[in-house]
């Protein structure tokens, strides 16, 4: 089943998705079967998609797209057709501008190969992904957590999700994904720092004072008699 499109209602439902993650002009690696460009209209923010999918070169390494060219690059279940996923994920994070987002969705290991490596489902995922444990029965695995925080000190991670809301947990060993709404991944969210939040250690507030009138109307309350 197609997982981009799967996720667009879910996304849309989210505000961060609108007014933060897909905004401007992005990338979409690996999008050609299922590309996010299809529901432009419905992220208002968001300029225009260019699809990187195998007749546009390596995905791994993105040759062709220069340094912090995009605000924002997308993927949906391509990483783990990478034969190296950590240098796959910094040559994508590579390409994001200071301030946009990487956004990467991934089959969870439990959800999708359910105990079974090499994957019953689909021969050519070379990895399998959780977002954390100390300990997993895939000689393959990787913790999300661990790959994202290596991209380094430009990398803040905003969200890490577990996409198991439509997962039934009571059925027999399935893929799930053949199903209209079983997503079986994982969501991870990205953003890239700016140099001077890289240097100070977080994001600073912006300079000047909110008056008391806004402040009133941002709180509720009015201002002290």
């Amino acid at each position: 089943m197609k997982e981009c499109s799967k996720s667009i209602v879910r996304r849309m439902r989210e505000p961060n998705f609108i007014i933060r993650y897909f905004v401007g002009s992005g990338l979409d690696v690996g999008g050609g079967p299922d590309p996010l460009s299809l529901y432009r209209e419905f992220f208002p923010r968001l300029r225009g998609v260019q699809t990187f999918d195998k007749e546009d070169g390596d995905a791994e390494t993105l040759d062709s797209i220069a340094d912090e060219s995009m605000d924002f690059v997308h993927s949906s279940h391509t990483l783990e057709h990478m034969k190296d996923p950590a240098r796959a994920l910094a040559n994508w994070f590579r390409a994001v501008k200071p301030g946009g987002h990487l956004v990467v969705t991934v089959p969870d290991e439990d959800l999708y190969e359910q105990g079974q490596f090499p994957s019953t489902w689909n021969g050519d995922h070379k990895y399998t992904f959780t977002v954390w444990k100390t300990r997993s029965w895939s000689s393959h695995s990787h913790n999300l957590v661990e790959l994202m925080t290596a991209l380094g000190p430009a990398a803040e991670i905003v969200l890490m999700q577990k996409l198991d809301d439509s997962f039934r947990y009571t059925l027999p060993r399935f893929d799930q994904t053949l199903t209209p709404v079983g997503e079986c991944g994982i969501e991870c969210v990205v953003r890239k720092r700016t140099a001077d939040e890289i240097e100070f250690g977080g994001r600073k507030s912006k300079i000047g004072v909110v008056s008391s009138v806004e402040a009133a109307l941002l709180t509720g309350f009015g201002p002290e008699k």
